[in-house]
């Protein structure tokens, strides 16, 4: 939420991206960004818009009806009350006329996390004599950043999704071999009651899938379709949880019942090491305080797959962005895959890096560690990560 405190931060990222303000707009939760961003609370159902000007007061154009879910914004902030379309217009018009505004706008929808304002308002604030631009970057920084809190309980949770994935692969190991083999569900399961035990939380999942079933990236067995455990195949826990209110731990660690075979082995090698490669740059690049797209990130573990032969069934970004809020956030994705992320990675944000390969109807395999920054350095969770494939 924009405070009093933080607006002259947002002031001087307005001045140095050149524009001459950012205009937030919401309908319905249309747009998260933008409702989180002026603090709305309650229920609305009508258009609403807020304009902060590089200079000067913020303003928001509030509806009649809707009042008291402003109670966050500011009293020595301006706030304009319409209730007819053309009043809206004419206040939105009177803000912005002439003026080159940010939006949660991604042309030709390149970034879709980030493309959440409508065509019909782009064109509505266009009309109005504005030229809008992109507010990619000032949402990372102002919407997809962590704090010293945010930090601290990723960290806790990153070790205890850490521990519980590499016990739920024993266990499901250590099953097969008794002759009584758990189901993915049974296994899903366990590992729910301990995230609970943890006072953790998840949204949905976890992914177990064994066998061909692992290669379907977002697998989710059920009580009714859930193959069973055995030896001789290779297992993929992909999990993920949080304490309430602050970013998840998402990771995904693999194992093999029984010896694996040389092409698994050759698999795991190549998203290990496109996941390095990752790893590396993003690590040495935020050291050196050097520029670093989302984009330049993919290309380096994909550029890993690529060169062992499996390329074709690499097929979905390296990584996606870890807000405070969501497991898949708004700010920069490491893509240039499904996506043209251009957005830099820059201090205070988190992302996940998590390659894999998925050959259809016979094999998956993915490695996944997350990502948070500071000012000199990219800090890898959880801190022990997998480097060689498990054997149960």
């Amino acid at each position: 939420m924009l405070t009093p405190e933080l607006l002259p931060d947002v002031q001087r990222a307005l001045a140095d991206a050149g524009v001459d303000g950012w205009l937030l707009y919401d309908f319905r939760g249309l747009n998260p960004i933008g409702g989180d961003l002026m603090g709305l609370e309650g229920m609305t159902t009508r258009r609403v818009f807020a304009f902060i000007p590089t200079l000067g007061t913020p303003v928001a154009i509030t509806h009649a009806i809707e009042q008291t879910q402003w109670k966050h914004w500011p009293k020595q902030w301006g706030r304009e009350v319409y209730s007819s379309w053309r009043s809206l217009e004419s206040y939105v018009g009177k803000l912005v006329a002439g003026k080159r505004v940010a939006m949660e706008y991604s042309a030709g929808d390149a970034v879709p996390y980030l493309d959440r304002v409508p065509a019909g308002v782009i064109e509505m604030v266009r009309a109005s004599g504005a030229t809008v631009t992109s507010s990619g970057e000032l949402v990372t920084r102002f919407y997809a950043t962590w704090n010293d809190e945010h930090i601290a309980s990723h960290e806790h949770a990153a070790k205890i999704v850490a521990q519980v994935a590499q016990d739920a692969l024993r266990r499901a190991g250590e099953l097969a071999k008794s002759g009584k083999p758990a189901t993915e569900y049974d296994i899903m399961q366990w590992i729910l009651a301990r995230f609970k035990e943890a006072k953790l939380f998840t949204d949905h999942g976890p992914n177990v899938s064994v066998g061909a079933n692992a290669a379907n990236p977002h697998y989710e067995p059920t009580a009714e379709a859930s193959q069973t455990i055995t030896g001789n195949q290779i297992l993929l826990i992909d999990l993920w949880a949080r304490e309430e209110g602050c970013p998840y731990a998402d990771q995904t660690w693999m194992a093999s019942l029984g010896q694996p075979s040389k092409e698994a082995l050759d698999i795991w090698s190549a998203i290990r090491d496109a996941r390095d490669a990752a790893i590396s740059l993003v690590e040495t690049r935020i050291a050196a305080g050097e520029p670093l797209r989302g984009a330049d990130v993919d290309d380096a573990a994909r550029n890993v797959i690529e060169s062992r032969g499996f390329g074709q069934y690499f097929t979905h970004r390296t990584g996606h962005s870890i807000d405070p809020r969501d497991i898949h956030g708004s700010g920069p994705h490491l893509d240039n895959l499904e996506s043209r992320e251009e957005r830099m990675i820059v201090p205070g944000v988190g992302f996940s890096i998590e390659p894999g390969i998925y050959i259809p109807g016979k094999i998956g395999m993915r490695t996944e560690v997350n990502v948070y920054v500071t000012p000199k350095k990219a800090v890898i969770t959880p801190h022990e990560y997998q480097r060689d494939l498990m054997i149960v």
